[in-house]
């Protein structure tokens, strides 16, 4: 993540996964670059091919927002996408990740008897964890890095076995919510991209929050769970989230979960 021109590496790799047709133009012969030249995109969004140029070497990093909605239905971006191009361009200076938990927070943690539950910031740093977190994965222990874990650590591989797509979720998750302008979520980015995979998923530049979706997990002691997470944000503390996983009554993976509370 180039924190400099971040937009600008936003605009060129999505530019790049719009199919040639979409332009209007024949799609057949050579062309020297996958998905829309500078010019069709220019030309879709109505803006001038000069000012796109600026925008993606960075010498223009703040268009109006009618630039912005006309470049979203060019570049046909969901929702989610829109949404993290319009941080991108956001000129608001960076805001820091909290780092301190507060005493509500952690015994709402506790009271969530028998889910795992943890709280992390929004460059994926775990902050404070319940018990049967800890036991479901050392990953969730406060102090690792949810991202460093999944691509870096092998357990992650299989502790998850639909690992690859995991990891995209998290690595879609971690462009959506982190601040390309942080320096430390920069300096992760970097050591993340030593990773193959990594480097090809965060090269799509999909963006995509964390959201209420099952997870299956695989527990060397507990066995198999399938688990719903879900995601909250902190009130008064918006750079933190909230994960509960939480198990369908009467499941299995119910039952799993009562095999980790009794775990040391």
């Amino acid at each position: 993540m180039a924190a400099d021109n971040a937009l600008g590496e936003f605009l060129k790799a999505r530019r790049g996964r719009v199919p040639p047709a979409h332009a209007d133009r024949s799609a057949h012969g050579r062309r020297r670059v996958a998905g829309l030249r500078r010019d069709e995109l220019a030309r879709l969004a109505g803006i001038s091919e000069p000012y796109l140029t600026r925008l993606e070497q960075g010498v223009d990093r703040h268009p109006s927002p009618q630039v912005l909605r006309a470049l979203v239905r060019a570049l046909e971006l969901d929702t989610d996408a829109s949404a993290h191009l319009f941080v991108l361009a956001d000129p608001e200076p960076v805001r820091p990740s909290e780092t301190e938990v507060t005493p509500g927070v952690r015994q709402l943690l506790d009271t969530w008897a028998g889910s795992p539950a943890f709280v992390r910031n929004r460059r994926f740093d775990v902050l404070a964890a319940n018990r049967w977190a800890r036991a479901l994965a050392p990953l969730y222990e406060p102090g690792h890095n949810l991202a460093r874990e999944m691509f870096l650590d092998p357990t992650a591989r299989r502790l998850f076995p639909g690992w690859p797509e995991v990891a995209a979720q998290t690595a879609a998750a971690l462009r959506a919510e982190a601040d390309p302008r942080d320096p430390r979520t920069v300096r992760l980015v970097t050591e993340l991209e030593a990773d193959d995979d990594f480097r090809d998923l965060w090269a799509r530049n999909d963006a995509r929050p964390a959201r209420d979706e099952l997870k299956r997990f695989t527990h060397p002691v507990a066995g198999e769970l399938a688990l719903r997470r879900q995601a909250l944000t902190v009130g008064g503390a918006e750079q933190q989230v909230v994960i509960v996983y939480l198990a369908a009554p009467g499941s299995p993976s119910e039952t799993a979960l009562a095999t980790l509370a009794r775990l040391p």
